[in-house]
C-alpha cells in the first residue's frame, strides 16, 4: 500500500525518492508540465542530487516508466505472472490497475507517447518497445494456447485493452474494462472453438 512506505519517504535513497516524486507528480500533472526543480523539491533532494542521478529530464521519464515495470504497476505485467493460467494472464489485461484513492490513469506508455510524440524521441521509442512487447508477451500466451492466427488476435486482444485503458482514465472509471473483457472473452472462446473443430483439445 502507498501509505504503508509514506512514514519511510526520508529514510530512502536519493535515486529512490526522485522516482517516487516524478511518479506522484507525472501522474497528476504530466510529464512534459513537470520541472526538474519542483521534482528537486518534492523529494525532497538538492538540484545537484537530481542530476547526479538523472542528467536530462528524458532519462528521468524512461527511468520512471522502467520503475512501473518493475513494480508491477502497468498493464503488461500481469502477462508474465506464473500463478495464472494463459488464459486468465490475458484476460486481467482487462482489470486496470489503480491504487487505492488515486485517479484511475491510463497506460503510462500511451501517456508518454503522446507527450512525445516525435518517433524518433527516446522516450516515444521506449514507449514503443513496449507496446511492440506486449503484443509479443499476448502472442506467446495464445499460441500455447493452440489458437489460430494468435499474431492476429494479439493485435485485436491489446487494441481492446489499450483502448479500455484510455477510455477509463478519460470517465475516471476503473472497471471500464469489463466491457472490453466481455469482448475479449468472446474472441478467445471463438478462437478456441476453431481449433477444437479442427481437431485440436482446447485448455
Amino acid at each position: 500500500m502507498l501509505t504503508a512506505t509514506t512514514p519511510q519517504r526520508q529514510g530512502r535513497g536519493g535515486r529512490e525518492r526522485i522516482l517516487a516524486a516524478a511518479a506522484r507528480l507525472f501522474a497528476n500533472q504530466g510529464i512534459g508540465a513537470t520541472g526538474m526543480e519542483q521534482i528537486a523539491d518534492e523529494a525532497p533532494v538538492s538540484k545537484r542530487t537530481l542530476y547526479a542521478h538523472f542528467r536530462t529530464k528524458n532519462d528521468l521519464a524512461i527511468a520512471h516508466l522502467q520503475d512501473l515495470i518493475s513494480s508491477g504497476n502497468t498493464l503488461e505485467s500481469v502477462l508474465t505472472r506464473e500463478d495464472l493460467s494463459p488464459r486468465e494472464r490475458i484476460l486481467q489485461l482487462f482489470d486496470l490497475p489503480v491504487a487505492d484513492a488515486a485517479p484511475v490513469r491510463g497506460c503510462p506508455f500511451i501517456d508518454a507517447a503522446a507527450e512525445f510524440p516525435d518517433p524518433g524521441s527516446v522516450v516515444h521509442s521506449y514507449a514503443r518497445e513496449q507496446k511492440l512487447r506486449m503484443v509479443q508477451l499476448v502472442t506467446a500466451l495464445l499460441t500455447e494456447l493452440g489458437c489460430r492466427d494468435p499474431a492476429v488476435l494479439a493485435e485485436q486482444l491489446v487494441t481492446l485493452a489499450d483502448g479500455a485503458a484510455s477510455r477509463a482514465m478519460v470517465l475516471g472509471e476503473a472497471g471500464y474494462g469489463r466491457h472490453a473483457r466481455a469482448a475479449a472473452e468472446i474472441l478467445l472462446a471463438h478462437s478456441l472453438a476453431e481449433r477444437a473443430d479442427g481437431g485440436g483439445e482446447a485448455r
